[in-house]
């Protein structure tokens, strides 16, 4: 059949495919250029904000408190004698003075009473250090002086065998990595993509049922069903959800990479087996099928469904069973090669997470076109089930339906 300029057919009727556009640019037109929208991009970061403000402030509190000590209860040339021993093998370490235990010489007063000392409000002492270099005795609770038995041990043997003697330099070769800690490197990786997805895919995909319950109470998706193919309807609502969820994803991970930039190299990331560039592409097109397979199942609750309080009740079973299946394939992300990441990566609603793991920890390329295959035609069919449902439980045939495809027909050849 011969198509005009517009894209629909000679006979008067929009194809599938310039019904679906038009749908998909009148919602994603309006739900853009809201208010709504702004505050949605909004909601998300909010929490991040005060993430970031509240480790920064526990961060400063917990360096501004002060340190545990040790108190030295010992005569003067052994108490000096340890003293020496811990700032020696602190500089001899490496290290700077939280490294080791804090050793602090206490005042005359306090030699007299050790219980005083670790009970005094000037100073933090929390246990304290008697007896000799040859036969140290450290007092306090024990979980404490446990900790720090090995420390006052090495300190002790220190001051009294006197000044250190060398240490033989050790020669350092470097590697890029082992394979043990790539693994456990790729497999964080794998792990934090799925998360990301999933929490992504639940909380945008909300927006479809949201959507499409508005439009129903004040029956614009039945004028639309009456008009349009419901299949035209379906895709239109999905893809414009869609994009506006890329274009939501794209404005946080804009302000995401700024506080990468921000922290600089204090972040270090590893390197997925694909790499950056094509896991994040990867990424994108698993998150649009997963969303898509899900957004399906919800457009049909939603177009079935009377009222909020029933869609409400009729998506809780989906959600619950999507959290399921993210937790097998969770599952079979460590099970990598095995009949059940198989069955993860070929079961559709929980395919999106498994592969996106798999490209974290193996490079191969083939297995994901695939798999994006194999889900978008899981996407056709449960738009053309849901749409099925709807003809043939809600929507309207007769005049006023042919009335409606004529006027909306019209509509859109205007619009365009």
């Amino acid at each position: 059949m011969i198509s005009d300029s517009h894209g629909a057919p000679h006979g008067g009727r929009l194809s599938t495919l310039a019904a679906a556009w038009v749908v998909a640019r009148r919602d994603f037109t309006a739900i853009l250029f809201s208010r709504t929208f702004f505050f949605f991009l909004l909601g998300p970061l909010f929490p991040v904000i005060v993430g970031a403000l509240a480790g920064s402030v526990g961060g400063s509190v917990e360096r501004s408190s002060d340190r545990a000590e040790v108190g030295v209860l010992m005569a003067g040339a052994d108490a000096d004698a340890v003293l020496r021993a811990r700032d020696a093998l602190a500089d001899r370490l490496g290290q700077d003075l939280p490294g080791l235990v804090v050793l602090q010489r206490l005042a005359p007063g306090e030699r007299a009473d050790p219980a005083a000392a670790m009970a005094g409000k000037q100073a933090n002492i929390a246990a304290v250090l008697s007896g000799t270099p040859s036969a140290p005795v450290l007092t306090g609770p024990r979980g404490q002086i446990e900790a720090w038995r090995g420390d006052i041990a090495m300190i002790a043997a220190q001051a009294e065998q006197g000044a250190l003697r060398p240490w033989p330099q050790v020669h350092l070769e470097t590697t890029a990595s082992s394979q043990v800690s790539e693994r456990k490197s790729r497999r964080g990786t794998a792990q934090a993509a799925q998360t990301l997805l999933f929490l992504l895919t639940m909380m945008l995909a909300g927006m479809v049922l949201s959507n499409l319950v508005e439009e129903k109470g004040n029956k614009i998706i039945e004028v639309l069903a009456a008009a349009i193919p419901m299949e035209a309807v379906f895709y239109g609502k999905l893809f414009a959800m869609l994009g506006v969820s890329l274009v939501g994803i794209a404005v946080w991970a804009g302000v995401g990479t700024g506080f990468y930039l921000v922290a600089g190299s204090a972040l270090p990331l590893p390197s997925p087996a694909v790499g950056w560039p094509l896991l994040i592409g990867l990424g994108v097109l698993y998150f649009s099928m997963a969303y898509l397979l899900l957004g399906s199942v919800f457009l049909s609750i939603g177009s079935l469904a009377a009222t909020v309080r029933e869609v409400q009740t009729l998506s809780m079973p989906v959600t619950m069973m999507q959290l399921l299946l993210f937790f097998f394939a969770t599952y079979a992300m460590t099970q990598p090669g095995s009949a059940i990441e198989v069955a993860a990566a070929l079961f559709p609603f929980s395919s999106p997470f498994t592969m996106l793991a798999r490209a974290a920890q193996d490079a191969s390329i083939l297995p994901h076109v695939a798999a994006l295959a194999w889900q978008a035609l899981w996407v056709v069919l449960l738009v053309r089930l849901g749409s099925g449902l709807f003809r043939s439980r809600v929507m309207k045939s007769g005049a006023q339906g042919r009335g409606g495809k004529r006027r909306f027909t019209r509509r859109a050849r205007e619009g365009a």
